[in-house]
């Protein structure tokens, strides 16, 4: 057995940079780099994500971000590895984005929220969670 065996953290599976990475070794023949798509890019950028990988994920869905604007679940993957690595004005930025084209996204109300709060700003958080609440279903008390 190797002396590095180790040396690799126990993750369940192959690291998502090591992984990414084998996935196109051979893809364009000996010696010719790999031009990344948008689409591998993205792929990447998840599986960077669900390694708690947040900084190195929201590196790369910024410049998803960049390339598909359009898109909602990139911008809102960014959002969340942004609040995760604690960027959370930048958080709030890509948020209101997806807000803005999309009044009814229920989970970037809730991430809004969640957001604001993690900043002290309990006030402005609390619209955006009860609209997230109203989307949800839920009803307030009557008091």
């Amino acid at each position: 057995m190797s002396d590095t065996f180790n040396d690799y953290p126990a993750t369940g599976g192959v690291a998502p940079d090591r992984w990414a990475s084998a996935l196109h070794l051979f893809d364009d023949g000996a010696g010719v780099p790999h031009e990344e798509t948008t689409a591998e890019r993205w792929e990447r950028a998840r599986l960077l994500f669900e390694a708690k990988d947040y900084i190195g994920a929201a590196k790369l869905l910024a410049a998803v971000v960049e390339e598909v604007p359009e898109q909602t679940a990139p911008r809102l993957l960014l959002a969340r590895a942004y609040y995760h690595s604690a960027q959370l004005r930048r958080a709030e930025e890509q948020l209101r984005q997806i807000i803005d084209r999309d009044p009814v996204e229920h989970y970037a109300h809730v991430m809004l929220g969640r957001t604001l709060q993690r900043q002290g700003r309990h006030e402005d958080a609390a619209p955006w969670l009860r609209m997230a609440a109203a989307f949800a279903g839920e009803l307030p008390a009557d008091d």
